[in-house]
C-alpha cells in the first residue's frame, strides 16, 4: 500500500462561446456559455460523492467557474494557479482553425504536426507548455501528499 499517494482529479472547464466557434481560447479569459455553465452544475453532481480536500484550477474565468460548482459542493475554495492555464497560442489566440491556416499555413502546418519546439508567435512551445503544466502539477502534489 502506497501510504503518502496523492490522488488528482483533472477535468477540463465547461463550454465556452469560443469553444463552439472552434476559436483558440489559450490565455484569452472567455467566460463559460449558458451550456458551460449547466456542465459545471453536472460536474458538481457527478462528484459530489468523491473525497476532496482542495480544489486547483487554472486562474482564467471558465476554469475557475467550473471548478466552483466542484468545490461549493465539498465546502471548498478554488485555488487560481497560473500554471495550470491551457497552452498559450500567442497570434493564433482568437482565431478559429480555419482562419490560422489561411493566414499562417506555415505555422498551422508546424502545430498540426504537433511540433514540440514549435510556438507561434507570442505563445508557448509544446515543451515550454509541457514543463510549466508538470512542475505546476507536482508543486501542488507535493503541498497535498496523500490527499485527494
Amino acid at each position: 500500500m502506497i501510504e503518502h499517494a496523492t490522488r488528482i482529479v483533472a477535468i477540463r472547464h465547461g463550454q465556452t462561446a469560443w469553444n463552439v466557434a472552434t476559436r483558440i481560447q489559450g490565455h484569452s479569459d472567455i467566460g463559460l456559455n449558458e451550456t458551460g455553465r449547466r456542465q459545471a452544475e453536472r460536474l458538481a453532481l457527478a462528484l459530489a460523492d468523491e473525497r476532496l480536500d482542495a480544489v486547483y484550477a487554472s486562474d482564467l474565468q471558465r476554469a475557475v467557474d467550473t471548478a466552483r460548482a466542484l468545490a461549493a459542493g465539498a465546502g471548498l475554495v478554488v485555488h487560481g494557479d497560473a500554471a495550470l492555464r491551457e497552452r498559450h497560442f500567442g497570434i493564433f489566440e482568437g482565431l478559429t482553425f480555419a482562419e490560422i491556416e489561411r493566414r499562417h499555413p506555415a505555422e498551422s502546418l508546424r502545430w498540426r504536426q504537433r511540433d514540440a519546439g514549435f510556438g507561434p508567435a507570442g505563445g508557448e512551445t509544446l515543451q515550454a507548455f509541457y514543463q510549466r503544466a508538470v512542475a505546476g502539477v507536482a508543486a501542488i502534489a507535493a503541498r497535498h501528499r496523500g490527499q485527494h
